[in-house]
Formats: C-alpha cells, sequence, structure tokens
C-alpha cells in the first residue's frame, strides 16, 4: 500500500467561534483519512502553529481577531507555501472571495455547505501534487 493512502491529511483548524470549531474537529476526526493535528482561534497565531502542527491544510476561518482570513492566509503562504489553505466563512462579498484566492486560499467555502462538500474540498488540497 502507498504512503498517501496510509497517510491522513494533516488539518489545523483557525476558527474563533468554539462551539463550531469543537464541532467541525469531531466532524472532520470522523473521517477516514484525515486528522485534525491542532486549532487556533487567531490569525495572528497561523504561522508558529503550522511551524508546530505541520499541516498539509489549514482549514481558516475568514473573520477572525487579531489578523483576518486574508492576512493570515498571505502571511501563511509567504512563510509555507506547501501548506494549502481551505477558507470556511459564514459570509464574504464578491471582493473578500478575490482577496483569499490571491492571498492564495486554493477554495473557499460557507460554514452551511454540507460537509461532503467541505470534506471533499480538504481531500482536494491535501491531495499530493
Amino acid at each position: 500500500m502507498s504512503e498517501s493512502l496510509t497517510t491522513p491529511i494533516r488539518i489545523l483548524l483557525v476558527e474563533d467561534n468554539d462551539v463550531f470549531r469543537q464541532a467541525l474537529e469531531l466532524l472532520l476526526g470522523l473521517e477516514a483519512g484525515l486528522e485534525v493535528v491542532g486549532a487556533v482561534t487567531d490569525g495572528t497565531a497561523v504561522v508558529a502553529a503550522c511551524e508546530a502542527f505541520d499541516p498539509d491544510v489549514v482549514v481558516m476561518d475568514f473573520r477572525l481577531p487579531g489578523m483576518d482570513g486574508v492576512e493570515a492566509t498571505a502571511a501563511l503562504q509567504a512563510e509555507r507555501p506547501e501548506i494549502a489553505v481551505v477558507c470556511l466563512t459564514a459570509s464574504a462579498s464578491p471582493r473578500e472571495l478575490e482577496a483569499l484566492a490571491t492571498a492564495g486560499a486554493v477554495a473557499c467555502l460557507r460554514k452551511d455547505q454540507p460537509l461532503d462538500e467541505i470534506v471533499g474540498a480538504i481531500r482536494a488540497a491535501g491531495a499530493p501534487a
């Protein structure tokens, strides 16, 4: 069996809403091939958390204290461009979505989208190049 089939996609959650973060961590933890390795609640903590947890994918909220999702994505991509960013937001304007893509997010989904779509985006982002 190849390593890609046995090594889970490592995920860092960046979400300041405790209830949503805990629910997402629980739901993603039930998915085969996914492993939540850490979580932070502030955009300014993203780069350091990625150094500590070495995720494959960061699931990033858009509205965060300290540094918003666009700023945190840009900072992460400048330091660790190999880490994919999937943004999850309650709402974002077309201009905000464009800013996220420009900053380096590979996908942006709404928090109310079906879990299988969110999981699919994470799997696509974490797939070996």
